[in-house]
């Protein structure tokens, strides 16, 4: 892995000489994928029921991040248990009052479908998000209701979908109320922040300097109540974007374990930390990531404070997806390789057959 010779200039030049299936073109169109999984999820009509049992999310990887976004979107709108879950089988509590959303964008996960055979045989109320595949075919045969998803985009690229999705689902079953006017606002906000930091804009931008502020570190992406799960979506996108290690963690628990093991980071490599802070958020979260920088910022190759723009909770949330959408890309360009590709992944589903 070595950096492009130009790849100071991030622009749209030099993203194009890495970029060549345009995975930039997908990220600065979130604002018209979150328009276009609302149409839809509303054109797929489907009816709502009452499911005292709650919403679970059935997803892995790029499909299992919508989610958790949605629930953290809802946060105490949350009327009944909203839970993501990322494995083969269900939480042992689920039972029929429960519905499942069973989320693959390719429909070819063999978790989710091992979890949508396991919701079936609970009894469960099932639902289902996906391009097609098998999961498709499934839930065709059985009467279980599709929310459709835009085809030819990598899965990771879907998130407005699967977010989208597990709000739509959450409405559906009781568990929390329609967004759909705060979504629209939201993608119209997108739009802008879409200029700001895209790859016209300045050489300063937040996400070029971001970029170039963790470029050679092993990045550690923290959140806290709205941004924990973005925090995670920083980290994987990171991982699959630039080809680099990233990891995420969780304010206040790092605050009781993570925090001692900084004081020797210089001695094992170089580590940053990036924190992502809500403006919604309990005062006392600033207040322990202020303290929390300055502890850990002699033994870290820098720290750095990044806020969610916005209002609403679907706005500040993914004001912060693109902006770690663009700063995954940007590091791939100053990592000097190809976003798209994801072969480490491949040769897994290969030799597992």
């Amino acid at each position: 892995m070595s950096a492009t010779p130009n790849a100071g200039a991030l622009d749209s030049e030099t993203l194009a000489t890495l970029d060549p299936s345009g995975q930039t073109a997908d990220v600065l169109g979130l604002p018209d994928h979150l328009r276009d999984a609302v149409w839809k999820a509303e054109s797929a009509d489907i009816p709502g029921w009452d499911s005292p049992g709650g919403l679970i999310v059935a997803g892995m990887g790029g499909s299992a991040i919508g989610g958790r976004i949605a629930r953290a979107i809802l946060g105490d709108q949350a009327s009944r248990p909203i839970v993501a879950v990322r494995g083969y089988g269900l939480p042992a509590w689920t039972t029929q009052e429960a519905t499942v959303l069973c989320l693959s964008y390719s429909g070819e996960t063999e978790e989710t479908l091992a979890c949508f055979e396991a919701a079936g045989v609970l009894g469960a109320r099932r639902i289902v998000a996906t391009t097609g595949g098998r999961l498709a075919q499934a839930a065709r045969a059985e009467g279980v209701p599709v929310l459709p998803m835009a085809g030819g985009l990598q899965p990771r690229h879907a998130v407005a979908y699967s977010t989208v999705a597990s709000l739509h689902a959450a409405a559906l079953c009781g568990a929390g109320p329609g967004l759909t006017t705060e979504i629209d606002v939201a993608a119209e906000h997108l739009e802008q922040l879409a200029a700001d930091w895209g790859p016209e804009s300045p050489a300063d931008s937040e996400a070029k300097a971001l970029a170039r502020a963790i470029y050679g570190t092993v990045p550690v992406i923290a959140g806290a109540g709205l941004t924990a799960s973005l925090a995670y979506r920083w980290k994987s996108q990171i991982n699959e974007n630039a080809k680099q290690p990233a990891f995420a963690s969780v304010l206040p628990e790092l605050d009781h374990n993570e925090i001692v093991g900084w004081s020797s980071a210089a001695d094992f490599g170089r580590f940053s930390a990036v924190f992502l802070d809500d403006s919604d958020d309990t005062p006392r979260i600033a207040e322990r990531i202020a303290v929390t920088r300055e502890i850990i910022g002699p033994g870290s190759a820098g720290t750095h404070l990044v806020a969610t723009r916005g209002l609403t909770a679907v706005e500040r949330a993914f004001s912060l997806v693109l902006l770690g959408d663009l700063v995954s890309l940007y590091l791939a360009v100053l990592n000097g390789v190809d976003p798209a590709p994801i072969e480490p992944i491949e040769e897994l589903k290969r030799r597992l057959g």
